[in-house]
């Protein structure tokens, strides 16, 4: 049975481009500056088991989100239906506003995913690899519930709902473009408007000066105005704060649930439960122990 339009996720007809871009990348770096060993060694590259779980969690992700976008159909359909409001898709502009709507929502979205444990608890599958190259760009989460959340206000301000799945599609291949380590600095005014790899590197990265920064789509501008945004200024070290040794999909895609149910347990008060659910992630209590679960360690996208 053909699945109905809104439902076609154009990543899909994408696939074919991203892998040319790694098999383009893995070129790249195995002929990294020549015969300069200094300098292919400062690239941090591929790793067959590494890549091996990128490509796994990616292909759960589509198989996620296919369904997941069969209820977020019906539930964006009958908002959608309750607004006199109506975006004309046929019009230019419909699409730049769509476009430019989506991307403060995926700054608001991304911000919040790393602010909020439990969210975080989804986005972190996305982080807790400790390389960045194009395949790190397609280990996506398989837990897509607050994202579609977040997409509510558009089909009530009279968006259809298959422009809004277009346009979060565009930014997220947009998105793939700037995970990697073999573009360097852009001319100016790129860096200053557009999301570019030297600005997501920062994302990725672990270091104390680059955490919960830079959470672009595609305009950096949005982090620019809302002081979120870090040069980079040195290499990154990428990966979580504290990272995890495993390449099990599944245990990178849940383990920071079962961390969040284990604090909850051991919580003595509401607020010491709520605070471990909704606070940021490495919330403690007052005068609690230090944190060394590698599950209950922040970082950034």
């Amino acid at each position: 049975m053909a699945l109905p339009d809104a439902l076609h996720d154009p990543i899909v007809y994408a696939i074919p481009a991203f892998a040319l871009f790694m098999v383009l990348e893995l070129v790249s770096l195995r002929f990294a500056d020549g015969d300069n060993a200094d300098e292919k060694s400062a690239y941090i590259g591929y790793e067959a088991r590494d890549t091996r779980t990128n490509m796994i969690m990616g292909v759960g992700s589509l198989i996620v989100n296919a369904s997941a976008r069969v209820g977020a159909l019906v539930g964006y359909a009958a908002l959608y239906a309750l607004t006199p409001l109506r975006l004309d898709a046929h019009r230019w502009y419909t699409w730049v506003f769509a476009l430019l709507i989506v991307d403060v929502i995926w700054y608001s979205y991304h911000r919040a995913s790393h602010r909020m444990r439990l969210m975080w608890a989804a986005h972190q599958a996305h982080h807790n690899s400790q390389r960045f190259n194009y395949s790190t760009a397609v280990r996506q989460k398989w837990n897509p519930w607050f994202e579609l959340l977040f997409w509510v206000p558009l089909p009530l301000m009279g968006m259809p709902p298959w422009l809004i799945f277009t346009s979060f599609s565009v930014n997220l291949m947009f998105q793939f473009l700037v995970h990697t380590e073999r573009v360097g600095r852009l001319p100016a005014p790129i860096e200053y408007v557009f999301n570019t790899p030297s600005h997501h590197r920062v994302h990725h990265a672990s270091d104390p000066d680059y955490l919960d920064k830079n959470y672009a789509g595609i305009l950096i501008i949005w982090d620019r105005l809302f002081g979120t945004y870090a040069e980079e200024t040195h290499r990154p070290t990428y990966g979580l704060t504290t990272n995890i040794d495993s390449y099990n999909p599944f245990r990178l895609q849940y383990y920071e649930y079962a961390a969040i149910a284990r604090d909850v347990r051991s919580s003595r008060t509401w607020r010491e439960r709520l605070g471990y659910v909704f606070a940021p992630p490495g919330w403690r209590p007052t005068a609690a122990p230090a944190v060394t679960e590698p599950a209950a360690v922040p970082v950034t996208q």
